[in-house]
């Protein structure tokens, strides 16, 4: 299970909203607008669709972070994406670094349909095609080492443009852009605090007497790759950046 700590989210990960900034700048919130902010965290964002004058209701999987998003004075509620119940219709679905943590994409646009007004707009970024993929990679050695198959750990979906695509146009939405672009991200502080606030499905399928050793030989096999030679960490983030509407 994959469970946040919103103290240190935002010591170690707030990168995430920072770099949300294009997003909120191609869903261009105009006063009154109804917004629903699915995959909120602690609220970091929804505070710039607020500020910009919408009505938003912003949902989260993680208690935690609904109780963060809260303590900004936002509406702010635990709710699944894949199993979203939420009152009356939206002019625009908001999104941004949340829709790879669920597998199944289908049930989210769906939800996600059914919560847009006609004429509605759908704008969302989350990881795409080869994201982390160096990462992912070096956990899967690791672990294979330590007889685990991490294929079955994985937590993530990330599509490329083609797959995304096609299945927005299934469900009837019109695909206004939709991108897929490298953003190497550094890090605020060391990979292995990004292993403890990304990768808990991967380290722990192993004991937690375990999780430090494991750790640290990630981390030696992504040194040479991810570490620049003056000692930041760079990880391979990959982007998909989506707009659609609702006809």
């Amino acid at each position: 299970m994959q469970k946040w700590d919103p103290d240190q989210y935002a010591q170690h990960a707030r990168f995430v909203s920072d770099l949300g900034g294009p997003v909120v700048d191609l869903l261009d919130p105009q006063p009154g607008e109804r917004v629903l902010d699915l995959g909120c965290g602690d609220g970091a964002l929804t505070d710039r669709l607020v500020s910009a004058g919408c009505e938003v209701v912003a949902v989260d999987s993680s208690p935690e972070q609904v109780w963060a998003a809260l303590e900004r004075g936002l509406d702010a509620r635990v709710e699944d994406a894949s199993t979203l119940s939420v009152d009356g219709l939206f002019d625009a679905v908001f999104s941004n670094a949340a829709l790879h943590w669920i597998k199944d994409p289908q049930p989210v646009i769906v939800n996600v349909w059914n919560a847009l007004r006609p004429g509605g707009r759908f704008v969302a970024e989350f990881g795409g095609a080869g994201c982390v993929a160096t990462i992912r990679e070096a956990l899967a050695v690791e672990l294979s080492e330590r007889g685990v198959d991490a294929k079955h750990l994985d937590p993530w979906y990330f599509p490329t443009t083609e797959d995304y695509g096609a299945r927005l146009e299934s469900q009837g939405f019109r695909v206004d852009s939709n991108i897929l672009f490298p953003r190497p991200t550094p890090l605020p502080s060391d990979v292995r605090i990004w292993l403890e606030i990304f990768a808990q499905p991967y380290l722990n399928s192993v004991v937690e007497p375990d999780r430090m050793s494991l750790i640290e030989a990630v981390r030696t096999r992504l040194e040479p790759q991810l570490r620049h030679a003056k000692g930041a960490w760079v990880v391979d983030y990959v982007r998909l950046r989506v707009a659609a509407t609702r006809p």
